[in-house]
């Protein structure tokens, strides 16, 4: 197999970019063999915008093929971003651009966060929502972080 071939397979097993800290997860369906469905909890920063912190729930699905990492986990996800430091942007954001993403089948389908910024407001807007090759699902979950001076607590 060729070079190319190989770095292409390790890119589609293997996230690259901003990984999520899981904080912890809820069984939701019992399963004989292999991990039960559950609902996991994880958290994250914006890699572009210092004191923003996002954390969200995701569906994932269990049973042998869950296990073995084959099963196609559904398309919901909850998402909550909040302010947690003084907010400094790092670089220029752009309208719609990935924050973060995860691989929800082997192959076809991804969980993503991407960021807006509603200059009228001084807002910035994070969406979750869910795509695949074929057809993708209209579910989604947003959340709003107005752009504030950060005050030390007790001051």
């Amino acid at each position: 197999m060729n070079r190319s071939l190989l770095l292409l397979a390790g890119l589609l097993l293997f996230p690259v970019g901003t990984q999520a800290e899981e904080i912890g997860s809820v069984d939701t369906v019992f399963k004989f063999l292999g991990p039960d469905d559950k609902i996991v909890l994880e958290a994250f920063d914006d890699p572009k915008v210092d004191g923003i912190s996002c954390h969200m729930s995701r569906a994932k699905t269990g049973g042998v093929k869950g296990g073995l990492g084959l099963a196609e986990d559904p398309s919901n996800a909850s998402i909550a971003c909040r302010q947690t430091g003084p907010i400094k942007m790092k670089d220029t954001l752009e309208d719609g651009e990935e924050v973060f993403s995860v691989k929800t089948s082997m192959v076809f389908k991804e969980l993503h966060v991407v960021r807006f910024f509603d200059r009228k407001r001084n807002t910035l807007v994070y969406l979750v929502y869910s795509d695949r090759l074929f057809d993708g699902s209209p579910k989604n979950s947003i959340s709003s972080v107005p752009i504030r001076p950060w005050d030390k607590p007790g001051s």
